[in-house]
């Protein structure tokens, strides 16, 4: 099966000014996705992880390089502007700030919006908007005014927008920053519920380590390139290298870590915190336990 993003050796940089110089954003960047996967992308602020989802989103183009978007080469010279419309009705991406993506003051009708622009006929927008409410939880809000809604409401709506519009890959750009920690479940468990019941393939640029530790793949980006690139297990098994980019990790594995340098074996791979939790008591109780026999 072909990726449905893929990038070859992509560079872009931001222009400059009379008295500055451009600003190198990205270096050489290469990787596929393929379809149906969750990715999450980490990186310091400045790293070139939004600087890359705009490029995947066609909101910039990269100055050299390759990029191809479900099976079509954008940045090829015989590539035309049908090509860059479809490539972005496959791939669509969720803000994080949900009031710059709301436009409609009713919810039914913030959904309807890109359908409505796609030219798709009325009662297939209909079906489409009340699916797309019920895959986020949305549906006894439809008549609602969006003002009116929480910043988690206002994120599924933003989600359920995206839907409609049957997107094959979403770009979550920090969606769940603004939000208090209950919007921010609620966000996570509709994103980890489009993958796993639609296929539809999700890549989560986070600042939260938890929330990357539910994806698939990790690409860790630094300094414009991509600097770790493997499992949760993997990128977060290795906790000197992402101290080192000035990330952490999750605290389940902070503390495995640490425990480990004591000579207490805890598997760094348990993000769950009860799940570490009784890991950490049947590794303690192992090292108490004697194990020389008694007397005879």
């Amino acid at each position: 099966m072909n990726p449905i993003i893929k990038a070859e050796n992509l560079t872009f940089s931001y222009p400059g000014d009379e008295e500055t110089k451009p600003v190198r954003a990205l270096c050489g960047v290469s990787f596929e996705i393929p379809e149906g996967s969750f990715t999450a992308v980490l990186g310091h602020n400045g790293s070139g992880k939004s600087t890359l989802a705009k490029l995947l989103c066609m909101v910039n183009l990269p100055d050299s390089g390759r990029l191809w978007v479900a099976g079509r080469e954008i940045t090829s010279p015989d590539a035309d502007e049908s090509d860059v419309l479809k490539a972005r009705r496959d791939v669509g991406m969720v803000f994080q700030n949900p009031d710059n993506q709301i436009v409609a003051t009713i919810v039914e009708e913030d959904v309807a919006f890109g359908c409505e622009n796609l030219g798709i006929p009325p009662a297939e927008i209909r079906r489409r908007v009340d699916d797309a409410l019920a895959a986020v939880g949305m549906t006894e809000y439809a008549r609602k005014q969006t003002y009116n809604l929480s910043g988690g409401q206002k994120q599924r709506v933003a989600i359920a927008g995206t839907i409609a519009m049957n997107r094959r890959c979403v770009i979550f750009d920090e969606s769940t920053a603004m939000l208090d920690p209950m919007g921010r479940r609620e966000v996570m468990e509709i994103i980890r519920k489009l993958n796993r019941e639609q296929g539809v393939t999700v890549l989560l640029i986070t600042h939260h380590m938890n929330e990357a530790a539910l994806a698939d793949r990790i690409i860790v980006m630094n300094e414009g390139a991509i600097y770790l690139d493997g499992s949760p297990r993997d990128v977060f098994g290795n906790p000197a290298a992402m101290w080192a980019a000035g990330l952490d990790v999750p605290q389940t594995t902070e503390l495995a870590y640490k425990l480990g340098k004591h000579g207490v074996d805890v598997p760094l791979d348990l993000f769950d915190p009860d799940a570490c939790a009784k890991a950490v008591a049947d590794a303690v109780r192992r090292k108490r336990k004697p194990t020389g026999g008694g007397k005879s």
